[in-house]
């Protein structure tokens, strides 16, 4: 049974950074793409970052490029976010997902796609 974990949120001021990791249980990092969605309140959730088996980007939304990177420790069956020059506007419940699908060539930030997801951290950047 798959089973994802988030840590590392938390509360920082903006400017500041953090590392988000999502442990992964039951499930291969090597054969799927994975990636990082976010939801604040009111809002619908939407796709941050994803990443390609084999560790490439394959997307960042347009408010987080040059900001946040997304990585993967095959060895550890680790995904991480690192987040950093966090804005006010990236507050909101950040989750780790998974396909269930085997890697097509495409990996995009479509929620369908996502089978497994985690149980979501709290990000809250304050002014």
């Amino acid at each position: 049974q798959v089973q994802l974990v988030e840590s590392g949120g938390g509360s920082v001021q903006a400017g500041g950074s953090l590392r988000l990791s999502c442990a992964a249980s039951g499930y291969s990092y090597s054969r799927y793409c994975m990636g990082w969605f976010r939801q604040a309140p009111g809002k619908e959730r939407e796709g941050v970052a994803i990443i390609k088996p084999g560790g490439a980007s394959a997307y960042y939304t347009d408010s987080v490029k040059g900001r946040f990177t997304i990585s993967q420790d095959n060895a550890k069956n680790t995904l991480y976010l690192q987040m950093n020059s966090l804005k006010p506007e990236d507050t909101a419940m950040y989750y780790c997902a998974a396909s269930g699908r085997p890697y097509d060539g495409r990996c995009v930030p479509i929620i369908p796609r996502y089978e497994y997801w985690g149980q979501g951290t709290q990000v809250t950047v304050s002014s």
